[in-house]
């Protein structure tokens, strides 16, 4: 039982990581973790804060993502364009030709691609450099930011767990 504990926890450390770098699951994983335990136990009660924070955790990662990328955008000026720039760079970078570059790979990709597609969509639309390198970057912050915070509300999530399914592991 406490392997099956630990290797689920070891999947949680995954999705926290997926909660901060983009392209890996984040709290999807915690939540899936969550279940394979409330089956492991036979028992859904004893899961069901942790069941219901990471439910709420997923849901807030969710609408984090949208918001950080929206105010970084908006808070740098950038219209549509950059915004649609950044996701075409960042598919592009994590797929395209960025991923073989020498050092860093997809996971430079995908903060290279970001910046340049909006960079690129936003000089097309207005024609001013500087604007166009100005709404990038917030783009980037944004996304940035609010990878963050999802990597906390991932940490709080798995927090929980652990705290309310410690004893029945290990005992008091």
């Amino acid at each position: 039982m406490q392997t099956i504990y630990w290797l689920l926890v070891a999947l949680m450390v995954v999705g926290i990581i997926g909660a901060v770098v983009p392209a890996i699951p984040g709290a999807s994983l915690i939540l899936v973790a969550i279940v394979i335990w409330g089956f492991v136990r036979g028992s859904f009660a004893a899961i069901s804060v942790p069941l219901v924070v990471t439910a709420v955790v997923l849901l807030l990662s969710i609408g984090v993502d949208f918001l950080a990328a929206y105010l970084g955008a908006k808070r740098a000026g950038a219209s549509k364009w950059g915004q649609i720039g950044a996701i075409v760079g960042f598919i592009i970078g994590f797929l395209g030709l960025l991923p073989a570059l020498p050092v860093g790979g997809p996971l430079l990709g995908m903060l290279l691609g970001p910046l340049l597609g909006a960079i690129i969509a936003e000089f097309l639309y207005r024609r001013d450099f500087f604007l166009a390198v100005k709404a990038g970057v917030g783009i980037v912050v944004g996304t940035v930011v609010g990878n963050l915070i999802q990597g906390l509300l991932a940490i709080a999530a798995v927090v929980v767990f652990l705290v309310t399914t410690w004893p029945q592991v290990f005992g008091s």
